[in-house]
């Protein structure tokens, strides 16, 4: 009876983010007819590639963890991971390099090399504190992989209760409400160190002043492994619609919603912008969820969700996608170079809501991650963290142009030359986010991780709305290729328990954790 009910449920998916691409690939696999629609002409949301002085360039989401997540999503849809594209491990997880400073530090996928790098470069006790907090890192993982990061978002009571007494006292132990940042002044000294692993905030988007220690669980997400993809991380989306299309789900490209309809306080399909209506019985959108609550998807879904207050917002950047030449630094897949004032980095995107003046630029380096690099002009994604008011101002040449040029006086102080001319790179700013994304302003991860209680503020699966569903890094559990992922088995395993009328908890554990009183695992085929 369960497979009559789904195989008669109709299901439109908004936008072929990594998070709507697995929610259509498991409903699919699960009897329900899936139609997804997105605006662009091709899958990946902000997975997205950008054509370069000939040569296609990653200018998203560069780096792929969490390889377990995307285990156990292909799994449940009757694939694995030789579906998708080939994935070769690092050795060398990043290089780091800090304004006219020598030496470098890399750290490693092996965490003993990684502790001599540290040893070498800051001294033995540094080495020995560093092994404390990868200790503590992943036991923070161990304890909120279930309770946090499996289920649907988490409250109080069901935080308390899921994690038990060993959990809570893990928790404890970092300090009552700590930051990242002062949890990482207990554990290091050297000031670069706290530095180094301070930037893990920013894969949340968020501040290390002001982001809660638990975050410092990024550290054990990487020493699980980081591995580059044959093809770049958009190969990753163009697999998973392949994927869903071989479940019988139908993709829809260059096809914009433009509003989600209703009918008896329920969803009832959606219509695209040319007016054609799409029936459904279930949507689950995934964009940012600020685009509700403004409205953009009309006036019937704009009370699904909260509305994030500006200052709320997490962090947006200033990217150059480059295919030029380098010189000097040797680079890795992955670098990171900081300058000499972090704390004004933050206080001048989050505070002064500018540009910073001493950003720390992110560099990737998409043709290395060998004993060798290019002979010739390489492709590379430069980063650099910034406000997320693309919807308030231009970030215009007159404001772009002196981060620009600080960005490579930082490079050149620390030994990289970039030879580019103005044909060889591709600028996006906040605004340009903006447009991509809408009612985002340029946020690329959703909610700023800032506070102890913001785990409790993001965007769960469900809506107020009846039959609309959510997925995206701007839902819980966050930002990230492979929580954006979740975040879409989540979606899938929540409307999925809905569809069982035995089901009665309204949160769902999805396969894999460990299952508690307060969640119910949601079976997928």
């Amino acid at each position: 009876m369960a497979a009559e009910r789904a195989g008669a449920h109709r299901v439109v998916v908004v936008g072929a983010g990594i998070g709507g691409l697995v929610s259509a690939l498991l409903l699919a696999r699960a009897g329900l007819q899936v139609t997804l629609v997105e605006a662009a002409d091709a899958p990946g949301g902000k997975m997205r590639r950008l054509q370069v002085d000939g040569a296609g360039i990653d200018a998203g989401p560069t780096v792929f963890t969490m390889r377990w997540v995307f285990e156990q999503i292909l799994d449940a849809a009757g694939f694995s991971m030789a579906d998708l594209p080939a994935l070769t491990p690092l050795d060398v997880l990043a290089r780091h390099a800090w304004r006219g400073h020598e030496p470098r530090l890399d750290l490693f996928a092996d965490r003993e090399r990684s502790a001599q790098a540290i040893a070498e470069f800051s001294g033995a006790v540094e080495a020995q504190r560093f092994l404390g907090f990868c200790r503590q890192a992943k036991a923070v993982y161990e304890r909120l992989e279930g309770p946090y990061i499996r289920s649907e978002r988490p409250t109080l009571l069901s935080m308390g209760r899921d994690l038990g007494p060993r959990g809570l006292a893990t928790l404890a132990g970092l300090g009552p409400f700590a930051s990242m940042w002062s949890a990482l002044a207990r554990h290091f000294r050297d000031p670069r160190l706290q530095q180094l692993f301070g930037r893990y905030a920013t894969y949340c988007g968020s501040s290390p002043w002001e982001a809660p220690a638990t975050l410092m669980l990024v550290a054990q997400v990487e020493l699980d492994g980081v591995w580059s993809v044959e093809g770049g991380m958009h190969a990753v989306a163009q697999a998973f619609a392949a994927l869903a299309q071989r479940r019988g789900a139908s993709i829809r490209y260059a096809s914009p919603c433009e509003r989600i309809l209703t009918a008896g306080g329920r969803v009832r399909g959606v219509r695209l912008s040319g007016g054609e209506e799409l029936a459904a019985d279930s949507v689950v959108f995934n964009g940012d969820p600020q685009a509700l609550a403004e409205g953009l998807l009309g006036d019937a879904a704009r009370g699904a969700v909260p509305s994030l207050p500006r200052e709320q917002r997490s962090l947006s950047a200033l990217t150059w996608a480059v295919h030029a030449r380098t010189q000097g630094f040797p680079l890795e897949r992955h670098n990171v170079f900081f300058d000499d004032d972090y704390a004004s980095e933050f206080s001048d995107i989050f505070r002064a809501r500018q540009l910073p003046r001493r950003g720390t630029v992110y560099v990737c380096a998409q043709d290395r991650g060998g004993a060798t690099g290019p002979s010739g002009a390489e492709r590379l994604l430069c980063l650099v963290n910034a406000p997320a008011d693309g919807d308030r101002r231009a970030f215009d040449a007159l404001e772009t142009d002196p981060c620009e040029q600080r960005s490579l006086d930082l490079l050149r102080q620390c030994g990289l030359q970039i030879d580019m001319t103005p044909q060889q790179v591709i600028r996006t700013t906040p605004h340009d986010f903006h447009r991509l994304f809408p009612a985002s302003g340029g946020a690329l991860y959703g909610q700023a991780t800032h506070g102890w209680m913001s785990s409790f503020r993001r965007s769960a699966s469900t809506s107020r709305l009846q039959g609309l569903y959510l997925a995206g890094g701007g839902v819980h559990p966050g930002p990230g290729v492979p929580m954006a992922a979740l975040s879409g088995q989540l979606a899938a395993a929540t409307l999925m328990a809905r569809l069982d009328s035995t089901s009665r908890s309204r949160r769902v554990l999805i396969s894999g954790g460990t299952s508690t009183r307060s969640a119910t695992t949601a079976a997928m085929p």
